[in-house]
């Protein structure tokens, strides 16, 4: 499933993974069953999606109880959504203010005088 046997632990500790899922042999090693592997892979999907610990466990709890509606549940993944798209946008501004950086250090290299036109260019902009 490509996750360590540390990384599932820490899952059994924090109760993502319960007595259905792990069960305790004689020698003491643990024994996952088939249901800890589907438990396994819904958590590492939620992860995919930037879900906190804290959202995985309550996620799981509300899963496990059958706890909210299918209209709850769609509202949860809207906002998610929502929460992924305003992080996209941040990114795609600092990706933007870095390959302004980039532009300007490389033009800095082969023509200084555009280079300060772009900067006095960028720095008008900026104050818009």
């Amino acid at each position: 499933m490509g996750l360590t046997i540390h990384t599932i632990r820490f899952y059994e500790k924090e109760g993502l993974l319960d007595d259905r899922h792990v069960r305790r042999e004689s020698n003491n090693y643990r024994n996952y069953s088939e249901e800890a592997i589907e438990r396994l892979k819904l958590i590492k999907k939620f992860q995919s999606i930037g879900c906190s610990l804290a959202e995985l466990k309550a996620v799981l709890q509300d899963y496990d109880t059958n706890a909210h509606t299918n209209l709850q549940i769609i509202d949860w993944i809207r906002g998610k959504k929502k929460e992924i798209e305003s992080k996209k946008e941040e990114y795609d501004q600092m990706l933007d203010t870095l390959n302004k950086m980039l532009e300007y250090k490389t033009l800095l290299m082969e023509d200084p005088q555009k280079a300060q036109e772009m900067l006095k260019a960028w720095h008008a902009g900026s104050s818009e």
